[in-house]
């Protein structure tokens, strides 16, 4: 099983970045895809998730209204549109896949490379 997440870069507040990890070795529909964001310094959070199967998305309140996250079936991969950027946006992003749904890193059995956001004017 692999992911790669890609995507990342520099953007100014309000901009826009699309990120996206693309998944060999699972099925979309089989696992639940989780994008995750850390800050050096502090913990791994979670920022979207998405079931196995209906597919439900969950967003952190502070992402609500600017991040979708997607599923990209002809490409397997999931994809995370991030609008109206803010500073707090920072971080290294993380995409990630397992068997079960959940909100904390250890349910997810796979993991992609971060790759890092930054917002700043």
């Amino acid at each position: 099983v692999q992911l790669q997440a890609s995507g990342g870069g520099s953007v100014q507040p309000g901009g826009s970045l699309t990120l996206s990890c693309a998944m060999s070795g699972i099925t979309l529909d089989g696992h639940a895809q989780a994008w995750f964001r850390q800050v050096p310094g502090k913990e791994r959070e979670w920022v979207a998730v998405l079931s196995k199967s209906d597919p439900s998305k969950f967003y952190k309140d502070s992402v609500k209204g600017r991040f979708t996250m997607s599923r990209d079936y002809a490409k397997n991969a999931v994809h995370l549109q991030m609008n109206n950027l803010k500073p707090e946006d920072t971080a290294v992003y993380f995409c990630a896949a397992g068997r079960f749904v959940g909100l904390l890193e250890n349910v997810y059995e796979y993991w992609g490379q971060g790759t890092l956001v930054t917002v700043s004017s």
